[in-house]
């Protein structure tokens, strides 16, 4: 919460307050809840797990750094906490966070009214324009707005981004743990595949390979595609058969302690490549490769590792004989964006697209985790002349990648890869 307060520091002849609430209950139907998962924001700046709650940071003109922080949670109830599990109330949120002071969310009303009459042009950090918990916004925040209405109103979400871009060290072991979680996990997923397995329990089998070794829950709804289905790149029905003869492509990642991993490995699940599955997974092989030795150049971005993959998609496309080889360079890499419709990566930490404000073209730096994935996609009904072994196949090849100053360090290196080391995996089973 410091590098926030210092973040704001070029507006310290002004009064600060961030509000930043967590994420609320969700109901599939009735009183029958999802799995709740907290807003990353509010995690990142508190480290509290409880639902309905809100952080309120508080610094005075020509103060800062000195802050105030102040969580507002719900008010202990034994009968609530009867069916739903029990609450920290003020004095549990103290003893498990690093705030200042707790209060019960009841008393927020209050607390806001209070603030705007004794404080007036103060700048109010709060994301009005996509309430992260409509509930709190109706009930809280719409009439402070209004009530600053001379006052100053920022949206706090690129401030806090600007901060998770940049793991600190615990962050990157956490990153790490849970990489290598779902690197295990894969392996074993792969040992479980054969001809005939249903989607479904390949997906199962992700799920209950992550968890049982630590990971509290996948951190997406995972792609497990089989044969001509990897063609869709967010195919996740995954309650189809995978026929002999064809290659599965899972997309998965896990989360663990707020952070999450993303990986994707495609393989043939009758044990060995055909010969155009492996010609084709050895170039996308080979693309990924080449990304993953660009991020080591100083000052690149995302957006030129995924011109550098387009570039590279087009020479090989062009060495398979799968587009014509008179084309000009630009033509080419036109033409390869049909075989790869999607950005080589993003970046991860707590959220799996994490970071969604910050641009993909700013340069890396030290301290970013971001995901290296070019694919090559062929449908069955591809328009281009394609020959018939090539068809129906689609490859693409996922590493979580932390950027340092030299070597970029592969957080899922454990997670096999080589089409031989593939192959032998599946041969152990």
């Amino acid at each position: 919460m410091q590098s926030v307060e210092r973040s704001l520091h070029q507006n310290q002849q002004s009064d600060h307050i961030i509000i930043i609430p967590s994420a609320s209950k969700s109901y599939m139907t009735h009183d029958i809840p999802f799995p709740f998962r907290q807003n990353t924001d509010f995690l990142y700046l508190s480290g509290f797990l409880e639902p309905n709650s809100v952080l309120v940071l508080e610094a005075k003109s020509g103060k800062l750094p000195d802050h105030t922080a102040t969580l507002f949670v719900p008010r202990k109830d034994p009968h609530r906490e009867l069916w739903d599990g029990p609450r920290s109330g003020k004095e549990g949120t103290l003893s498990l966070t690093g705030v200042d002071s707790a209060e019960n969310i009841d008393d927020l009303e209050l607390f806001l009214q209070l603030y705007a009459n004794e404080n007036k042009g103060f700048v109010l950090w709060y994301n009005y324009s996509k309430p992260v918990h409509s509930e709190f916004h109706k009930k809280y925040f719409a009439d402070f707005i209004k009530n600053n209405r001379h006052g100053v109103i920022e949206n706090p979400r690129s401030l806090v981004q600007s901060l998770r871009l940049y793991k600190s060290a615990a962050e990157m072991q956490l990153m790490q743990k849970t990489c290598d979680i779902a690197s295990a996990a894969f392996v074993e997923t792969m040992k479980f595949s054969r001809p005939g397995v249903n989607e479904a329990h390949l997906y199962a089998k992700m799920d209950y390979e992550c968890r049982v070794n630590g990971a509290d829950i996948l951190a997406y709804p995972p792609v497990v595609a089989g044969g001509n289905r990897a063609n869709t790149i967010h195919y996740i029905n995954n309650n189809q058969i995978v026929d002999d003869g064809t290659m599965v492509l899972m997309d998965a990642g896990c989360e663990c302690h707020g952070y999450t991993s993303d990986i994707t490995r495609t393989w043939p699940v009758s044990g060995c490549f055909t010969k155009e599955q492996r010609a084709l997974y050895e170039a996308v092989l080979d693309v990924q490769k080449h990304c993953l030795k660009v991020c080591e150049r100083p000052g690149v971005t995302l957006d030129f590792i995924f011109l550098e993959m387009l570039r590279v998609i087009a020479q090989h496309l062009q060495e398979l004989n799968l587009i014509p080889k008179d084309l000009t360079s630009h033509q080419a890499q036109t033409l390869a964006r049909q075989f790869c419709p999607h950005h080589v990566g993003h970046y991860l930490g707590m959220d799996v697209h994490d970071t969604d404000e910050i641009s993909r073209n700013i340069k890396l730096q030290p301290g970013m985790v971001v995901t290296i994935e070019p694919g090559i996609y062929i449908p069955l009904n591809s328009r281009h002349h394609v020959p018939a072994g090539f068809r129906g196949q689609g490859i693409r090849i996922e590493d979580d990648v932390l950027i340092t100053s030299g070597e970029p360090h592969v957080l899922t290196s454990a997670c096999p890869k080589n089409p031989d080391h593939i192959e032998k995996i599946l041969s152990e089973r």
